[in-house]
Formats: C-alpha cells, sequence, structure tokens
C-alpha cells in the first residue's frame, strides 16, 4: 500500500531520493580535481534506509561507502555493485575478521591492537588484506596516536601481510568556520601522509568540504549533507530537501471553555481555539524537549505545537487555519517540509539535524520519491 495512502499510519516519512543524488552530485562538483566522493550510509542511511540509499547514490556514480559497524557493513555489502568499497569505521573487534573477509568489508583501523589482530588474521589464510588506518589529528577519539603512528613507521610501517589502501582522520570543528583545530589537524593530516606516502587519503567530512581545496585530498566523505542538512554554518543551504514528514490528525477540538492541554496541564488554550491531536511522539523521534517550541504547516499556514510531547501523541494550535479548509481527521501537518527544514525543527527542539534524522522511528510510513532536481 502506498505510504501516503496508508491510514494506519501516524506519520509518513516522504524520501526524495532524487534530491540525495543531486546533493551527491553538488558535493562532487566542489572537488579539487582527480579526488573522490564517497558517501557515508551509517545509523541505517542517517534514518532513511541504509540499502537504499546506497543504491542511490550508486545511480549517482557514488562507489565508496562508509558504515559505522560491521552489521551495518554485512546489511548492506551484498546488495551493491561489485566495484563498490565498503568501509567500516569502527574496524574489527577480536574474533570478528572472518566476516569482514567473507564479506570483502575494508575494516579502518584504529588501534596497534586491530592492525595486529587484522595481520594476524591475513597471515593465519596466507593472503594480504587491505584496511584503511585512522590516525588521530585532534579529535582524541579513534585512531592511532602521532607515538603510535611515529612507533608503527620507525617499524617499517605496515605489516606487508596489510596493504593500506586509504589513510584517514576525521575534523572536529569544520562546520565552525574559523575554529583554530582546523588549520592544525590539516597539518597534522598532512604530516601523517608524508610518513605513509603513496597512500591515499581522506579527510574531509560533508562541512570540511566547504574549507576548500586543502581538505579534499583523494577521497572527502560527505554525510549529514547528503541527506539536505546544512553543512555550512551560518550561510544559506546548498543543499536540496530530501525528506519530508507528515503527522495525520487523529482528532479536532473546538474549545469552547480555557482548558488546559496535555500532561502537566502545561499550555492554557483559550475559548475558540482549535486543537488538533496527531498520532505521533517521542516514540517517533520527536523530542519531548521539542515540546512547546516547534511549529508545524498545514499548507502554509504555521501551527504552533502547544502542550507537552508525549509518546504517542502531541498537540498544535490550527486556530490559525481559515474556515474555508477547516482541519479534519486524517489531514497531514508538516513537521519537517517546505516551510519547516530539518535544521529549523532541530534548532528549535536545541538539538542537531543529525539527531532528528537518527532517531526517525520505525512506525513513519516510508515513502520513496525519485523526483528530478535541476
Amino acid at each position: 500500500m502506498d505510504a501516503l495512502a496508508d491510514p494506519r499510519a501516524g506519520g509518513i516519512l516522504t524520501v526524495d531520493l532524487g534530491a540525495l543524488a543531486a546533493n551527491w552530485r553538488t558535493l562532487r562538483a566542489r572537488l579539487a580535481p582527480g579526488a573522490e566522493c564517497g558517501g557515508v550510509i551509517k545509523a541505517n542511511g542517517y534514518g532513511l534506509g541504509a540499502v537504499t540509499v546506497a543504491h542511490a547514490l550508486c545511480g549517482a556514480g557514488c562507489r565508496t561507502f562508509f558504515v559505522a559497524q560491521l552489521e551495518e557493513g554485512l546489511r548492506v555489502a551484498p546488495t551493491l555493485p561489485a566495484d563498490a568499497r565498503v568501509f567500516v569505521l569502527s574496524g574489527p573487534t577480536p574474533g570478528t575478521e572472518p566476516e569482514f573477509v567473507a564479506a570483502g568489508l575494508i575494516p579502518v583501523l584504529n588501534s596497534p591492537e586491530q592492525m595486529e589482530g587484522w595481520a594476524a588474521h591475513a597471515r593465519v589464510r596466507e593472503r594480504a588484506l587491505p584496511a584503511a588506518l585512522h590516525v588521530d589529528t585532534g579529535m582524541t577519539r579513534l585512531g592511532l596516536s602521532a607515538k603510535e603512528l611515529a612507533a608503527l613507521v620507525a617499524a617499517g610501517g605496515p605489516p606487508p601481510a596489510v596493504p593500506l589502501v586509504l589513510v584517514m582522520s576525521h575534523l572536529a570543528c569544520a562546520d565552525e568556520p574559523g575554529h583554530p583545530l582546523t588549520p592544525r589537524q590539516l597539518e597534522t593530516f598532512r604530516a601523517a601522509r608524508a610518513a605513509l606516502p603513496g597512500v591515499p587519503g581522506s579527510l574531509a567530512n560533508s562541512s570540511g568540504i566547504f574549507i576548500g581545496v586543502d581538505a579534499h585530498h583523494d577521497l572527502v566523505r560527505p554525510g549529514v549533507a547528503l541527506y539536505g542538512v546544512n553543512p555550512t554554518s551560518g550561510r544559506p543551504n546548498p543543499m536540496a530537501d530530501v525528506i519530508r514528514l507528515q503527522a495525520r490528525v487523529l482528532q479536532v477540538r473546538h474549545v469552547d471553555a480555557p482548558a488546559t492541554v496535555g500532561y502537566g496541564a502545561g499550555h492554557r488554550a483559550a475559548t475558540g481555539t482549535r486543537i488538533a491531536t496527531v498520532g505521533v511522539g517521542y516514540a517517533d523521534g520527536l523530542p519531548r524537549a521539542s515540546s512547546g517550541l516547534i511549529v508545524g504547516y498545514i499548507g502554509e499556514t504555521p501551527v504552533p505545537l502547544v502542550g507537552r510531547v508525549s509518546m504517542d501523541l502531541v498537540t498544535f494550535d490550527v486556530s490559525a487555519v481559515p474556515d474555508d479548509r477547516p482541519v479534519r481527521a486524517g489531514d497531514l501537518i508538516d513537521l519537517i517540509g517546505p516551510f519547516n527544514p530539518v535544521d529549523d525543527l532541530a534548532a528549535r527542539a536545541g538539538t542537531i539535524g543529525y539527531e532528528i534524522l537518527t532517531t526517525l522511528g520505525p512506525r513513519f510510513a516510508r515513502h520513496h520519491v525519485h523526483r528530478p532536481v535541476p
């Protein structure tokens, strides 16, 4: 059944795969000559469906993908063309090496221990097993420290059984223009590449692409920008909107005497107010912290969320909707749409677009479209 026609769905998530592909092409067009544009599809394709997203990106020309965990790679890799590569950012935990090899996944090695484990497995199989190497340039999270990288180089570099196909790092503050850590990370990464001559490099994430060609190296790894979130803080969003999130009205109540709305009686509705109750809540990823803060739209009319976000229900004041088009049960309210993109909802809720996307719940009916984007 078509998601838009499904009367069972309390909310509908429309994913525009044409816009997704267009965003990838927009980012690729910004790259230094010879640089490749990959695609990050971790967290189930930022909540939109990793396999579906990967296929749309493949159709646009993407052939290098990044996931966070082994299980994500195992789901996606078998569905991709033979010339596609899937890197697993967390690398192998002890005992999972055979699964990486069987699925053709490329581990990102983040520590000397992971390097040793991967090399030992390669020796057991009596074959070279390619890998990527993560070096820490300032995030202080995953990756070899400067001391560990120096020790690896002093020992003759990676073992012959582990040919490196990529050396990578991650920018901590690329979305904060002028942050002093960024140029230090760029310099540290250049030094790391010099210590591993001939190994392709990858540093830039979505926001890193907009720093300039010095951050591009051989491969960039856009993630959230592909899905329509603005990678350029404080500037107009260069990305096309990818999602539309709509909630279905269950009931409209005409308030005929002053009344409170929702848990905690935190909102008071005046006489004459019209309150629409819709069938989504924090169980679907709508932040409870957004209570009383976000705005939905019916057509071009803003309708504020009033009262607390509960597990399965929220309430909107629809009094401003013109009387010639009264709101009825079954109508849809845009939570994310043409007038309120994902970044707007996130800002009102006190969070970021990443969190909104990746917490979208399974109860939303998914509807995929392929609208052409100029």
